[in-house]
């Protein structure tokens, strides 16, 4: 026998004890983590639910007016308050059976759909040459464009009216949509302008070194790339154009649109209930567009990485 083995076997069991006890315990062959420290734990605990807790304040106040809204379309009550008085869909026949509510829709329609395809075509054409091309009054023309997004609404729709008074232009929903133009397409530049910023050129100067056009450098490269920003400022546009209360009032002349409408019909407060029924509606549309623009979106730039990886891919086997 081994001498080195020789001992008593509470002397080996002696000498095994501080190995196995500085040994981390081994449970079905795995070692378990080591926890973090306390003071880390409840930081990370208070980021998550400060996270939940901020994430549920901000969707009560963005989404918890358009609940009560809705809500408050089917009670069988001109009064605003609980409990209900019952349930009924009334108001909303008696809201779409308004002659002069269908006048005011499609006239805001009509606008609207006017203004966000003029709009981006021309912030486009703004954003372009601000973040291409330098030249001396570069700066006091990007400001000159933003000058719409910090000057009231209300002090432009006063303007306006003076403006046209002055230059003897018959007010309509024509007069409108010019002025809908001004305020709006200055937010599509904004927009686009961030999207351009953030392109790789070196996109473009390879597709010039592939022979390619201006024209086709901007058809093929540059607007499909700027795709989603184009999207998300023609659905800003439209919603900008709808809702606009302060130009629409000043400059509207005797041609009804939406917001006037409601302005005029909550003078009255037995109209409320018809009031909440159409902007139930009318959110519930423009929830749905915005919703299938986002879809659009994701799904266009979704093929796009498809189809970038298989061109990839079938490069390596070349």
């Amino acid at each position: 026998m081994d001498p080195r083995l020789a001992g008593s076997e509470e002397e080996l069991v002696a000498q095994a004890a501080p190995q196995s006890a500085a040994a981390p315990a081994v449970r079905g062959g795995a070692v378990p983590l080591a926890r973090a420290p306390f003071g880390l734990r409840v930081r990370r605990g208070l980021d998550k639910g400060g996270g939940r807790v901020y994430a549920v304040v901000f969707i009560m106040l963005l989404y918890g007016p358009l609940v009560l809204l809705a809500a408050f379309s089917f009670n069988d009550s001109i009064v605003f308050s609980l409990p209900w008085s019952g349930f009924t869909t009334k108001w909303y026949g008696q809201a779409l059976s308004d002659s002069n509510l269908r006048t005011a829709l499609r006239n805001s329609v009509i606008v609207s759909s006017i203004v966000a395809p003029l709009s981006v075509i021309l912030g486009t054409l703004a954003a372009y040459p601000i973040t291409r091309l330098r030249f001396r009054m570069r700066g006091p023309a990007a400001m000159l464009l933003a000058a719409p997004l910090v000057v009231p609404w209300l002090v432009i729709g006063i303007s306006a009216l003076i403006y046209f008074n002055k230059t003897h232009v018959a007010l309509s929903w024509h007069t409108v949509v010019l002025m809908h133009i001004v305020v709006t397409f200055p937010l599509v530049t904004v927009l686009v302008s961030a999207s351009l910023a953030r392109f790789d050129r070196t996109q473009e100067e390879s597709a010039i070194d592939l022979g390619a056009s201006q024209l086709q450098v901007v058809r093929y490269v540059l607007l499909p790339l700027i795709a989603p920003a184009l999207m998300a400022s023609f659905i800003l546009a439209f919603s900008w154009s709808f809702n606009n209360f302060e130009i629409t009032y000043f400059v509207g002349g005797f041609d009804q649109l939406f917001p006037v409408w409601v302005y005029s019909t909550l003078r009255h407060a037995s109209n409320l209930p018809i009031v909440n029924a159409i902007s139930t509606l009318v959110s519930i549309v423009e929830v749905a567009l915005v919703y299938t623009f986002w879809i659009l979106i994701t799904w266009r730039a979704g093929a796009r990485t498809s189809r970038e990886k298989t061109e990839t891919l079938m490069e390596s086997f070349r």
